[in-house]
């Protein structure tokens, strides 16, 4: 049996300082709280009825949203009760009290790549990187030999991250996202929902999948497995169920409820 606490915590969202320090915070959309809290729930869920298959036993769920919501900011509800220091939004990154480099950066395309070059950056990719970045034209004084000085290159990250970014700056999210992988430099393009949809990448390894809906005599393509397992293969069985769906069955046959007693409920909004 699940309970699902009700509980008013917002997730803090909004603007970035960087871009816009004086917003003030505003309220994400979607029921960001009740998301939280439907995380935990679904984690003991599972949790739950694995241990019902070992004991036959079943369990009571008692999931706290606001518990959620505390536990999925991390650290910023202890670095305010213990430290007194408040946390600033950083687009892209974790929230802190003091400011990191940004880790999103506008291509000529006008699109993110997602990797913060200054802690991506190290002497020992300086020279393949200098030669990526010369093809272009657009090296900058990178190409000098002091820089591959462990000292002198640490003295000027600074300026090596001004020089990478700008050059970043001027080719494509996916020439940078490409470019970046081919180098061994960790990165990521940020991508809509569509683009996501028609990634090569997934395509090559089979990664979405195609679910049937009978009473809509339709199929929706569903995301995939997370990992390829060749020794216990992975499949959808049928589609999600829909909202309240099996309701009055967990109800009537797991719980024991009468039909009156459900319809006694459903009249109180209780399901």
């Amino acid at each position: 049996l699940l309970h699902l606490a009700a509980g008013g915590q917002m997730a803090g969202c909004g603007y970035s300082e960087d871009e816009y320090p004086d917003a003030p915070p505003i309220a994400g959309g979607g029921g960001q709280a009740w998301h939280m809290g439907g995380h935990f729930a679904y984690i003991a869920t599972i949790s739950a009825l694995m241990h019902r298959s070992v004991t036959g036993e079943g369990q009571y769920i008692d999931a706290s949203v606001h518990d959620s919501c505390a536990l999925t900011t991390e650290a910023h509800v202890s670095a305010y009760i213990y430290k007194k220091q408040i946390v600033r939004r950083q687009t892209g990154r974790h929230a802190s009290p003091t400011k990191s480099d940004p880790t999103q950066i506008l291509c000529k395309d006008g699109k993110y790549l997602n990797g913060g070059v200054n802690n991506r950056v190290t002497v020992e990719r300086m020279p393949s990187l200098v030669e990526w970045m010369s093809s272009y034209g657009l090296a900058g004084d990178l190409g000098e030999e002091k820089y591959l000085d462990p000292d002198i290159f640490a003295e000027s990250k600074s300026h090596i991250t001004d020089v990478v970014s700008s050059f970043l700056k001027n080719i494509t999210r996916d020439e940078a996202y490409h470019g970046f992988q081919k180098l061994g430099i960790n990165s990521g393009a940020v991508r809509s929902p569509d683009e996501v949809m028609q990634d090569p990448h997934l395509d090559d390894r089979d990664y979405w999948a195609e679910v049937e809906y009978p009473g809509l005599g339709i199929k929706l393509r569903h995301p995939g497995p997370g990992g390829i397992f060749k020794g216990s293969p992975w499949q959808i069985s049928r589609r999600a169920p829909f909202l309240g769906e099996h309701t009055k069955e967990i109800l009537m046959e797991e719980l024991g409820f009468l039909a009156s007693e459900i319809d006694s409920l459903s009249e109180n909004k209780v399901v």
